[in-house]
């Protein structure tokens, strides 16, 4: 089964960024457990798909051109 990407690349940049900088956080005992929620914008950053953007029809790729 194949996703479609529905995250563009500033949007997959940020989120990578947020993502490490939570679990960054976690880790040192900065934030609570709940920096490790930064799992999830990781993952939806490195694999490019984001299932809340999918259900609400949503998408930050730029429209391919057409020919």
């Amino acid at each position: 089964m194949k996703l479609n990407t529905n995250i563009g690349s500033i949007d997959r940049g940020l989120r990578i960024v947020l993502g490490l900088v939570l679990i960054a956080l976690a880790a040192t005992g900065v934030v609570g457990w709940w920096g490790w929620l930064g799992v999830i914008p990781l993952a939806t950053g490195i694999f490019r798909f984001c299932p809340a953007y999918s259900i609400l029809g949503v998408s930050s790729c730029p429209m391919k051109s057409r020919k």
